[in-house]
């Protein structure tokens, strides 16, 4: 079983989208941009001064605002990242259930529900799995 890790969003300005929903959703605020994402930008061939990711912290899961270069009509605008214990395990239980993998990551697997919605499963921090187990 998962739990819903965050809430991400495919838009083309980040930066405008997650002021939107920080200033619509009480308690939600912008996270202070780091190094990583200036890393990130620069490595995408991006202005590192503009950040290729924004995320909003707040009393529910974290929500991901995300640059992507053009719409693929294949790819949710929204979708759940949903983190796991067992990423294999998981999958396999999806499946059955009537999921399909779209592809398989390092750290992730990105998913369709039974009627094509994309999801994702990211990895739980083995810290948090002993946690919780």
């Amino acid at each position: 079983m998962g739990a819903i890790h965050e809430i991400v969003f495919d838009c083309a300005e980040p930066a405008v989208l997650a002021a939107f929903w920080a200033a619509l959703l009480d308690g939600y605020s912008v996270r202070p941009g780091d190094q990583a994402d200036a890393a990130i930008s620069a490595a995408l061939g991006l202005d590192p001064d503009v950040p290729t990711t924004i995320m909003l912290d707040g009393p529910g899961p974290s929500i991901c605002f995300q640059n992507v270069d053009g719409q693929r009509p294949d790819n949710n605008r929204v979708h759940f990242d949903v983190q796991v214990s067992d990423r294999a395990n998981e999958v396999d239980r999806l499946k059955e259930a009537g999921a399909s993998v779209d592809r398989v990551l390092p750290t992730y697997t990105v998913m369709r529900d039974p009627e094509g919605n994309q999801f994702v499963l990211v990895d739980r921090p083995a810290e948090a799995t002993r946690v919780a187990a």
